[in-house]
């Protein structure tokens, strides 16, 4: 694609490297094809292409958005399909991200919008915050018909309970065999996860301390920073980053670290690009650089440097068959899709092949939440597909993804890792013992 940034423009780092994605692109519409906005929408601005192009014209031009980009950019699920797909090799997730950081700072929303961007924001990334206003969701539950459609749909949302936790809270836990553990990880425990899920985190501490890995938990690290990366809200993310990326890196060169373990693979994508996006900081480079090297999902780390213990199946063990959904953020942002399928096959049982599964679910951050409609849709296409195949289980490994699709079928849906440590000497999860 022919580009028309003049030199001033290209000294601003963004730019400079957005200039170099959209060079990449050759018009092709691969891209097109495995769109899931595109294809339910059918509109040339709803998929990469088109998009490419409205965010090309906004840098190229110094241009501030408007509404009808805006609309279209805000419908991108940030799936990363595209990025599959495209024979060009063209960072689609760099672009889009430099797009909605444009949006951000040149195009004023309407009221109603900015006050719904900003609490999701604040409440979503804050563990505390978002436990409170789930209890308080209780009292106005019964009510919600009376409020609009999108509140509704939140309120619909929000967890009815919290499982109890079954492990204490640590700074460290510390590995089977004390003296001799084999590895030492830090663990990025998540905002959401860890209120409504625990026990994903409960099971990933219990498999690693099982194989003799301590795992750290430290107390400055809240969030990925990935949400409101994701909204283009800048400042916001990036302040969250310094912080984890400090905090790890301080733990590094001071106790050592062999990996930082994400058990949700959104932010492991995005912890993923702590590099990239601090590719000019004087400061932060080379830690952002490490942070990112050592950032591992959890199925990546054990196929990678873990001797798993499978128990031995007896003869009358029940098996299952599970239909293995691989996140997007999974498959396409960190290009892992076999290995929690290799993972799980270990397990002996059968794993089955969702039809399809390169397309969203719809969950996508907080897109179920501001663009319901087109993900009700793809929730709709998703649990078809799943159904087709008739799983006992399923499997994933995104805490989004789990609320999205729990929400639709009464197929128990599990991460990954608690199934792996079950399989490991974990007890067997309970939504199972129904």
């Amino acid at each position: 694609m022919e580009t028309h940034f003049s030199e001033q423009q290209l000294k601003d780092k963004d730019n400079k490297s957005s200039e170099k994605i959209l060079r990449k692109c050759v018009h092709c519409g691969f891209c097109n094809a495995t769109c899931p906005t595109y294809q339910l929408l059918g509109d040339e601005l709803d998929g990469p292409r088109g998009r490419i192009y409205l965010i090309k014209d906004m840098l190229e031009n110094n241009k501030p958005a408007n509404e009808k980009i805006v609309k279209h950019i805000d419908r991108c699920l940030s799936c990363y399909s595209c990025m599959t797909t495209c024979p060009s090799g063209v960072n689609y997730m760099h672009l889009i991200d430099h797009g909605r950081s444009h949006i951000e700072k040149t195009y004023k929303r309407p009221f109603k919008d900015r006050v719904m961007r900003s609490f999701l924001s604040k409440v979503l990334s804050n563990s505390t915050y978002f436990k409170t206003v789930a209890i308080l969701t209780q009292l106005v539950r019964p009510f919600r018909f009376i409020f609009p459609k999108k509140l509704s749909e939140m309120i619909d949302l929000m967890p009815r309970k919290f499982p109890k936790k079954t492990l204490s809270r640590k700074r460290i836990y510390p590995a089977e065999n004390k003296k001799k553990p084999v590895a030492r990880v830090a663990l990025l425990t998540g905002c959401v996860q860890k209120v409504i899920s625990p026990q994903i985190n409960e099971a990933t501490i219990r498999l690693l301390n099982r194989h003799n890995i301590e795992v750290v938990v430290p107390k400055q690290i809240k969030c990925c920073g990935s949400l409101n990366h994701h909204l283009g809200k800048e400042t916001s993310a990036h302040s969250t980053f310094k912080i984890n990326i400090s905090t790890w890196y301080d733990e590094y060169l001071k106790n050592g670290l062999d990996a930082i373990i994400s058990n949700t693979s959104g932010c492991g994508t995005t912890l993923k690009d702590y590099g990239f996006i601090f590719r000019s900081d004087k400061d932060f480079k080379k830690k952002a650089k490490k942070i990112s090297e050592l950032t591992k999902d959890i199925t990546e780390y054990l196929n990678e440097n873990v001797k798993l213990n499978f128990i031995k199946k007896q003869n009358n063990e029940k098996t299952y068959k599970i239909a293995y959904h691989s996140a997007c953020s999974m498959q396409h942002g960190q290009k892992i899709h076999d290995v929690p399928i290799n993972l799980l096959q270990k397990t002996r049982n059968e794993v089955l092949d969702i039809p399809d599964g390169h397309l969203c679910c719809g969950s996508a951050g907080t897109y179920n939440l501001l663009q319901s409609d087109i993900a009700n849709r793809l929730l709709k296409n998703k649990i078809s597909n799943i159904e087709k195949i008739k799983p006992q289980i399923i499997s994933t490994g995104n805490i989004g993804c789990i609320t999205q699709i729990a929400q639709a079928t009464k197929i128990p849906i599990l991460h990954t890792v608690e199934i792996i440590d079950w399989y490991t000497g974990g007890p067997k999860p309970k939504i199972l013992e129904n």
